[in-house]
């Protein structure tokens, strides 16, 4: 084969740029400082990427044996209804009876699980289906207040709580983290455009900051 043969079937089977691996918020947030102009941001968006979710759905009469695996294998705490157990960047939130979403750093975190619950629970990796975003500030529940479908009240709602509901009608399942308050919201990767226009909007008479985890 000739030189320039070699070269064009070589450039032939280079991988096209249009498929390189995006982020969920690729073409939607971008790093900086918006909004307000005025004093400090009241807001910052913290835009995840590289994380490991994946969702855990019990089988019929099997959830005592799902908790104690979780807890001696991973040393996971297998939360209650409407309940998040997040240390750090790892841990479990609940998502419906019997159903849980686990949180981890990255993928390779979760590799273990389905074969560690066989027989117990249905694990599905999500992590590439989800857009995650964590939200701190001292205005970040009167923003989102704008547009939650759930009263975020401390006296209704605080660290450690979760909601499955609707942000400008998307589906989101919200946790709060602490107290200051930060929250964490996932949403389905395919809504991520239209939950950000939301997003900047809310924010924009509070100021905001975005950036990367």
């Amino acid at each position: 084969m000739s030189e320039a043969a070699t070269t064009q079937a070589s450039s032939s089977r280079a991988p096209s740029p249009l498929w390189r691996p995006r982020g969920a918020w690729e073409g939607a947030g971008k790093t900086g400082r918006y909004g307000a102009a005025k004093g400090p941001a009241g807001i910052r968006l913290m835009l995840r990427d590289g994380f490991g979710l994946a969702t855990l759905i019990a089988a019929d009469g099997k959830e005592a044996d799902l908790r104690a695996i979780l807890t001696e294998r991973f040393g996971l705490s297998l939360p209650e209804a409407g309940a998040a157990h997040i240390e750090g960047e790892r841990g479990l939130v609940w998502s419906a009876p019997g159903q849980w979403l686990s949180v981890a750093p990255s993928p390779r975190d979760l590799r273990d699980l389905p074969e560690a619950l066989r027989g117990v629970a249905a694990v599905t990796d999500q992590s590439d289906s989800r857009a995650l975003v964590r939200i701190s500030g001292p205005q970040a529940r009167a923003m989102l207040a704008k547009g939650v479908a759930v009263d975020l009240h401390p006296r209704a709602f605080g660290p450690g709580q979760v909601a499955v509901t609707s942000i400008a009608h998307i589906g989101v399942q919200l946790w709060q983290r602490d107290a200051e308050p930060t929250y964490e919201i996932a949403v389905a990767r395919s809504f991520a455009g239209s939950f950000w226009h939301w997003l900047e909007h809310a924010a924009a008479e509070f100021g905001y900051e975005v950036e990367n985890a």
